[in-house]
């Protein structure tokens, strides 16, 4: 009996041995980490929740990926961080994107996913000022701040609704004063992204009643919004780190979609004072009129139509001279995508 339970004992410790060298064998053939440095093109808000997510349930780390966040001065400088490789990744408004292809030197940087389906572009403005509708811009003062991207489609908008821009007064301002502006009634409306000033007016103590928000997706612009760049040299030596990344960021898409409140305290956690109920009541924003849109949900996050984004290019060129002007296949790389079964919306 006791020879027994040492032939045991003995063939217990052989197993186990065995294990612990078969563990040491995976850990050391297990694919490395890749590091991604990645660029937001702004400060940090809600809208940067599915990243956050993504990290914070370890979805990154699941597809071998070392993400780090960053923030850039507004796309242009993003996109030069990516176009230099000081970042592997960007998030940036795609139609600057457009416009900074068109330039002699600029590296063939494209989308590798569409996170804005539509663009968050709006006019916003008091209704006790008597504008209610596009139409009622007429004779009113718009205050645009400096490097304002939503002001750049303004006249494909106006055409498309038969607005006389004559009859519009523009207030230049800094992006800093533009919500206070509008309330104080320094103007009647301001442009720039729903999801921002509508709320931040809110959050100032202006009464949601009294807020028109004309969103340019309502008027007939087909625009894209905030997309997913990379770097080219990137894109071709790690593509299944690419890959990996588009995965992970869908998993934190439909995570912030079921559960926003969790998302919303992520990202005001990653903000200097961050007001959790402001950056829900962005979030939610973000989610209902950009990011979860009918189109998505019949064909999947991420993608686009390339169609309606040749479309987006001609509205850019009513404000934007091209040198050549480039086609839908030139903006947005779909090969990165997973199935569309893999992107709809869960």
């Amino acid at each position: 009996m006791v020879g027994f339970k040492a032939i045991v004992s003995h063939c217990l410790l052989v197993f186990s041995i065995v294990l612990a060298a078969r563990d040491v064998h995976a850990a050391e053939t297990a694919a490395p980490s890749v590091a991604i440095h990645f660029s937001f093109d702004r400060p940090v808000d809600a809208s940067m929740a599915p990243f956050f997510m993504a990290a914070k349930d370890g979805r990154f780390g699941a597809e071998h990926l070392n993400v780090s966040f960053n923030s850039a001065a507004g796309s242009p400088e993003a996109l030069a961080r990516v176009a230099k490789g000081d970042s592997e990744l960007a998030l940036v408004d795609i139609n600057e994107l457009i416009r900074f292809r068109d330039k002699a030197d600029a590296p063939p940087i494209k989308a590798v996913f569409v996170l804005f389906n539509r663009a968050p572009y709006a006019i916003v403005a008091r209704k006790s000022r008597g504008i209610h509708l596009l139409s009622d811009l007429d004779g009113k003062t718009v205050g645009v701040a400096d490097s304002d991207l939503s002001i750049r489609l303004w006249p494909a908008l106006a055409r498309q609704n038969r607005i006389d821009v004559a009859h519009l007064k523009f207030f230049k301002m800094s992006a800093a004063v533009r919500e206070p502006v509008l309330s104080a009634g320094q103007v009647d409306a301001v442009a720039g992204f729903s999801y921002l000033s509508a709320v931040n007016l809110r959050d100032r103590g202006v009464p949601a009643d009294d807020l028109a928000v004309l969103r340019y997706a309502d008027y007939g612009c087909e625009a894209y919004g905030f997309a997913v760049v990379a770097n080219p040299a990137f894109a071709t030596a790690k593509p299944d780190a690419l890959k990996g990344f588009v995965r992970a960021l869908i998993a934190g898409i439909n995570a912030t979609a079921k559960e926003p409140a969790r998302a919303a305290d992520e990202a005001a956690g990653r903000i200097e004072d961050g007001d959790r109920d402001l950056e829900l009541a962005r979030l939610r924003s973000v989610l209902a009129d950009n990011i979860l849109t009918d189109e998505v949900r019949r064909n999947g996050l991420g993608g686009v139509d390339p169609a309606r984004l040749d479309r987006s290019i001609d509205e850019i060129a009513e404000d934007f001279r091209f040198r050549k002007r480039p086609a839908a296949d030139d903006i947005f790389d779909d090969r990165f995508l997973p199935p569309v079964e893999s992107r709809l919306i869960n």
